[in-house]
């Protein structure tokens, strides 16, 4: 709690007044972020940090290994749904990316259990259970993988790629893709070399992001 408070002092004392005008207009006008961004709770894996997203931009949504419900799982294993509905059909964001990551303990579960020391974990095995197909997706396309790292690794993607289908069934989603005003992206973040990939439709791989060729502006 000390590091917390420190750090509000430190924002109300140094960084505070460069946002002043930023908030003040985010408080009157409300907020209108171009990108739901859904990504695992793992305190390493910071939305704004990564895209370097300025408050307003961003309508993020943090859970558990990134994972997303389809639409029909009702209850306390569904919250998630309550903020992809208020961001794709009420703040109209252009984007949704879901973005998993390396080294996540939600995969980790997923594929070797949870710890038996720690029984008290009844949500936690119940929400894992929501990605489940991840297991079946192992085995049908991944069936040479071997090594460990080598399996996690394509579970990370397939958790991703689940998310994305997921995605895909609720309605709000299916009415914006239909209109051609809704985007859907699939990213993992690397932690160790702070990279992201994003996935290929056309090659079924998550490659290196790539970025839009910049144009100097002209004289330049």
């Amino acid at each position: 709690m000390e590091k917390l408070l420190a750090g509000v002092r430190k924002f109300h004392d140094h960084e505070q007044r460069q946002y002043t005008g930023l908030f003040r207009r985010l408080s009157r006008d409300g907020q209108d972020p171009h990108t739901l961004f859904i990504t695992c709770a793992d305190s390493r894996v910071i939305a704004e940090l990564i895209t370097q997203s300025q408050p307003g931009d961003l309508f993020v949504v943090k859970n558990i290994g990134n994972i997303v419900p389809p639409a029909n799982v009702t209850g306390s294993t569904n919250s998630t749904a309550a903020a992809i509905e208020f961001a794709v059909s009420l703040l109209r964001v252009q984007d949704v990316v879901v973005c998993g990551h390396s080294q996540c303990g939600a995969i980790a579960a997923l594929l070797h259990g949870l710890p038996p020391e720690v029984p008290e974990t009844s949500s936690l095995h119940a929400w894992l259970a929501l990605a489940a197909p991840v297991h079946a997706a192992l085995q049908t396309r991944h069936s040479p993988l071997q090594s460990q790292a080598e399996r996690t690794a394509a579970a990370t993607e397939e958790n991703v790629l689940l998310a994305l289908e997921n995605l895909r069934t609720y309605p709000s989603v299916q009415k914006r893709l239909r209109d051609g005003t809704l985007r859907l992206h699939g990213w993992i973040f690397h932690i160790a070399t702070a990279t992201v990939h994003a996935y290929d439709p056309a090659s079924d791989r998550f490659l290196p992001l790539t970025f839009p060729q910049h144009t100097p502006p002209t004289g330049a």
